[in-house]
């Protein structure tokens, strides 16, 4: 998938989709955020993340004014595992809006990503996960990660 960089406004806050590849083959050009002092990236759309993007990835957040407040949703697990793992992926002020995390039934072996979102599904380090999450067809499904491991990152958020 290529790798794309889209901004729009959104009142106060400038909104930059990330989506693709993160990869050699990113371009990672630096976004002209104006007067905004509220960033906020979308990374919903992206696909696959490896150690050159990693790299890449650093110093284009690294390009941010600190100054400005860094927001990050819609975070693919691919996203939260490279959050967890690397140092400097997301600087330190980065605020955490929203986060995907994997679920499965065994009866059924159905997959389904579940949105979790700041104040309801985690509020200061605290996870409060929804009471029941059910496949298509009705079963029962539980989070397919290590708790310990993938919400790590929940502690500085």
């Amino acid at each position: 998938m290529s790798f794309s960089i889209k901004k729009n406004p959104e009142g106060a806050r400038l909104a930059i989709a990330v989506a693709g590849n993160v990869d050699e083959d990113a371009n990672f050009v630096p976004v002209d955020i104006g007067a905004f002092t509220q960033v906020v990236l979308d990374l919903q759309g992206v696909s696959a993340i490896n150690s050159v993007g990693i790299r890449e990835w650093i110093k284009w957040v690294k390009q941010i004014p600190t100054t400005v407040q860094l927001t990050v949703r819609n975070c693919p697990k691919i996203v939260v595992d490279q959050i967890n793992m690397v140092a400097g992926f997301l600087p330190p002020a980065t605020v955490i809006e929203s986060f995907f995390v994997p679920y499965y039934a065994d009866a059924t072996g159905s997959e389904k990503m579940i949105l979790f979102s700041n104040g309801k599904e985690f509020k200061g380090g605290a996870l409060t996960p929804p009471g029941e999450v059910k496949d298509d067809s009705g079963e029962a499904m539980e989070m397919d990660v290590i708790e310990a491991k993938y919400f790590k990152f929940l502690k500085n958020a």
